[in-house]
């Protein structure tokens, strides 16, 4: 059985890891954030040594079998609950929260590592965790403007034309278009384009061109 002091160093060391994660997620703004962090940490820590020792009293005793991984087994699947409450899904098929969802699921794999006892992996993943999230952001933000999807929304009346405009966009170099739709309403055209791995350059050339027809009421581009 551990001592008191012991199972205080555990439940602190795990609110300690989920603090620092939690707190690059309180930057963001998330719901999930430093608390949630904490108290999920905290709480997988706990679960894993009730897992591992709260049944030492029962030892021994005839047809009764000890198996200290499946309480904490749990977690992990009963993680997927506060992982589903973090995901948004967006209009236009925009889905965020998918960066904290994981991160929570890490968390509680982290008290359940300091729960066990296992103060260097739980500190390692921590470590890499932040990394993760921090660090590497800059890297990822750097690849995602140069390659992402850009949808174009063009309002046209029917004075120029669909069959040339549609064209006009199907023929552009190196552009990739993703999906395509045509509304029409009242007397205008609406153009809805989502295009594949378009950097900021090439939509303002895009735009700029499309400018050049007088009959173009509106152009809207979203990321």
């Amino acid at each position: 059985m551990l001592s008191y002091e012991e199972i205080l160093i555990r439940l602190s060391l795990a609110s300690l890891f989920g603090a620092l994660i939690g707190l690059e997620r309180e930057r963001k703004d998330w719901a999930a954030g430093l608390r949630t962090h904490m108290m999920v940490c905290v709480g997988s820590c706990l679960i894993m040594i009730v897992s591992a020792f709260g049944f030492t009293d029962i030892l021994g005793t005839a047809h009764v079998e000890l198996d200290p991984s499946r309480v904490a087994a749990q977690v992990i699947s009963g993680i997927g609950f506060l992982g589903a409450g973090a995901i948004l899904f967006l209009k236009g098929g925009t889905v965020r929260g998918l960066t904290t969802a994981a991160g929570l699921w890490t968390v509680a794999g982290i008290g359940l590592a300091t729960g066990g006892g296992l103060y260097f992996a739980a500190g390692a993943t921590t470590i890499i965790a932040l990394i993760i999230l921090w660090a590497i952001q800059p890297l990822e933000k750097y690849y995602s403007r140069k390659f992402r999807h850009m949808s174009l929304r063009i309002v046209t009346d029917a004075a120029l034309g669909n069959s040339a405009l549609l064209k006009d966009l199907l023929t552009k170099e190196r552009l990739k278009i993703q999906t395509f739709t045509l509304e029409k309403q009242d007397a205008d055209y609406i153009f809805l384009i989502t295009f594949e791995n378009i950097d900021q350059q090439k939509m303002d050339i895009l735009i700029d061109e499309l400018n050049s027809h007088n009959n173009i009421k509106e152009i809207f581009w979203t990321q």
